[in-house]
């Protein structure tokens, strides 16, 4: 009973040192906020006329269209939505993409040691040493346009730095007394690593989710800019673009709008993802 209370105790006082911090708490509301609107747009449930014609061709914002409209008459605020959908799936997909391959690697890479280490590290040293722009948009190019694409090639180059400290973290557990006892008990490698280990670096996958998340957001927000990610649905990326040429027309709100609702989103997980390290990270105890 004793060993189930003390993972218990980390997790309600990690809680109630977030509780304590205001700019955390209203990061955490404007997430799940943004997480209600991606699950009811995804559901169909709001947004699901996005193309229908609201109104006359880039119509201001105003009480009956509040964000506006679009060339085609479309409701801005109905494509922003739609596009919350896209930006919160492309975020939770790619994070899960990259913690899977990070944690697997570098707990294997950590634990193991030797040639498995040695491949390991060659592989993600090479990755790390292509700009990651440069990685991302030649992935887009052979995977080719769409969602899938940008699935696959945001979450194929943002697992190294994961890769890297899970490596690190699990060489300095493996040889604590915890270890040292479950070998005595026979305990197989597989067991250690995910009933031992894996508990006590649960921390950095958390940090660095929320981290992955974030950047996924932004990346897949350039990818459609560029016109490599999404197609045939509204993206805040796509949105910006069109808004080059509807500048110089005085056509502002698109890319306003737009632009704020990343914004929120990016800096809410920014701060969010500084609140969980000072909450989770040991060595920030007490500072």
């Amino acid at each position: 009973m004793m060993a189930q209370s003390a993972p218990q105790s980390l997790w309600v006082a990690t809680l109630r040192q977030m509780l304590r911090n205001k700019l955390a708490v209203a990061s955490l509301a404007i997430v799940l906020l943004y997480t209600i609107v991606a699950l009811l747009a995804f559901s169909g449930l709001i947004a699901a006329d996005w193309k229908a014609e609201v109104g006359g061709s880039y119509a201001a914002p105003s009480a009956q269209n509040w964000f506006g409209t679009d060339i085609f008459g479309r409701s801005v605020l109905a494509k922003i939505i739609k596009s919350t959908e896209v930006a919160m799936s492309v975020g939770f997909v790619v994070a899960l993409i990259a913690i899977t391959i990070g944690v697997a690697l570098g707990a294997l890479a950590g634990y193991f040691g030797g040639i498995v280490d040695e491949c390991i590290v060659w592989f993600y040293t090479t990755i790390a040493s292509i700009p990651n722009i440069m990685l991302l948009i030649a992935l887009t190019f052979i995977l080719g346009k769409g969602i899938l694409a940008v699935y696959i090639a945001l979450g194929m180059t943002n697992w190294v730095e994961l890769c890297r400290l899970m490596r690190g973290e699990v060489k300095r557990h493996k040889d604590r007394e915890y270890l040292q006892a479950a070998n005595a008990l026979g305990a197989s490698h597989l067991r250690k690593l995910c009933r031992h280990i894996l508990p006590n670096v649960l921390h950095i996958v958390i940090i660095r989710f929320s981290l992955i998340f974030q950047f996924a957001i932004k990346s897949e927000v350039i990818l459609s800019y560029l016109g490599l990610g999404v197609q045939g649905s509204p993206s805040w990326g796509v949105m910006i673009d069109d808004a080059r040429v509807e500048l110089t027309r005085g056509i502002w709100w698109q890319l306003a709008f737009a632009t704020l609702a990343m914004f929120l989103i990016v800096l809410a997980f920014n701060i969010l993802s500084d609140a969980l390290r000072d909450a989770l990270d040991p060595k920030l105890k007490g500072k």
